[in-house]
């Protein structure tokens, strides 16, 4: 627990404490709320590390990548050193949002998100950040959040434009009823570009719905879907509310939250605009490091291990391995061709 603003270490907060809408009582609300980020790329760094300095007193950060070249264009919180060793994203954010604060109570998650770990953060937060990339995991969001009854505050961005909203449970529509179909194709920041400017601003305006909520003001919440674009200089502000589906099975009167039914996952999954395959874990038959570790050496070549993963190339592909079996085969965007490398190189 953080010091109470009465301390001498709060001069800390002073400034902010300073912002009449936050004072005092707001900075104490702010060091008891805990937060979930989910994902811990551009967006999520800047959240983890904007969250992290305002003095919120607990992050939850989920993230199954690790730090590449092309992310430090942007990411703020890594370094070349990262890039070089490959540090996953979740352990390279906690070694420098503790040298940031280290009162911070950090709680990292490297793995994929699924319903049951959403469901777990969902259930220990005040709040739920959005960091994402696709729809899907939104939608996991979107019905956990609905059904612990906390607001969560999306947040996309993509070449120069961005787009915020926090969904509050009961005050208007919620993600799902604005997107009762996915699209079957969006831009990415692997395929249209990014520029740094954009993930600031809209990490910014969800952090700024954060300290709202997180302190009290929650009147001060936006009730509309805002959307900018730095390189034009536009920005618009859309209602949602009127559409509202009266039938939504996430927010309508008897919720089922679709997205949080225990279904199987698709052990294989082309990653959007990565080029990438990814193998989920088989429960039954556990791949190890050392398993790949070995079959590197017997296949492949360019062999780097580390506590976390075990990388190689074989076949025209880069596998690596995660600690818990999940594995990424990076130069392929083909399922079909994914489940015929891993079972060429795993049985």
């Amino acid at each position: 627990m953080q010091p109470s603003p009465d301390t001498p270490q709060s001069d800390r907060y002073s400034r902010q404490v300073l912002f009449r809408p936050i004072g005092k009582s707001g900075q104490i609300e702010l060091g008891s709320a805990s937060v979930a980020v989910i994902g811990c790329g551009a967006l999520g760094s800047a959240i983890a590390e904007t969250l992290t300095r305002a003095g919120v007193g607990e992050l939850h950060l989920v993230d199954r990548d690790y730090v590449e070249w092309s992310n430090l264009q942007r990411q703020q919180l890594f370094t070349e050193s990262d890039a070089k060793s490959m540090t996953p994203k979740v352990k390279a954010a906690e070694r420098r949002l503790l040298e940031i604060r280290s009162d911070l109570k950090l709680h990292t998650v490297l793995d994929d998100l699924d319903a049951p770990l959403m469901r777990d953060l969902a259930s220990r937060c005040s709040l739920v950040m959005d960091a994402t990339d696709n729809f899907e995991t939104r939608l996991l969001i979107n019905d956990a959040a609905l059904e612990a009854g906390i607001p969560w505050i999306y947040g996309a961005c993509v070449g120069a434009s961005g787009t915020v909203f926090p969904f509050v449970p009961g005050r208007s529509a919620c993600f799902r009823c604005l997107l009762p179909a996915l699209p079957s194709a969006s831009d990415t920041c692997d395929t249209a570009g990014i520029i740094g400017p954009a993930v600031q601003m809209t990490a910014a305006i969800q952090c700024a719905e954060a300290l709202k909520w997180l302190s009290g003001n929650r009147e001060a919440l936006r009730s509309k879907v805002h959307h900018f674009d730095l390189w034009s200089g536009t920005q618009m502000d859309i209602g949602v509310s009127r559409i509202r589906r009266a039938d939504c099975p996430s927010c309508g009167p008897v919720p089922v939250y679709p997205a949080l039914v225990r279904t199987a996952r698709p052990a294989y999954a082309a990653l959007c605009g990565r080029d990438t395959v990814q193998v989920l874990p088989d429960p039954a038959r556990p791949v190890t490091l050392d398993d790949a570790e070995r079959i590197g050496r017997r296949m492949g070549e360019d062999i780097k291990r580390t506590p976390h993963f075990v990388q190689f190339h074989a076949l025209g592909a880069r596998f690596i391995l995660f600690g818990n079996g999940r594995l990424l085969i990076h130069g392929t965007g083909s399922v079909d061709e994914g489940r015929r490398l891993h079972r060429k190189l795993f049985g």
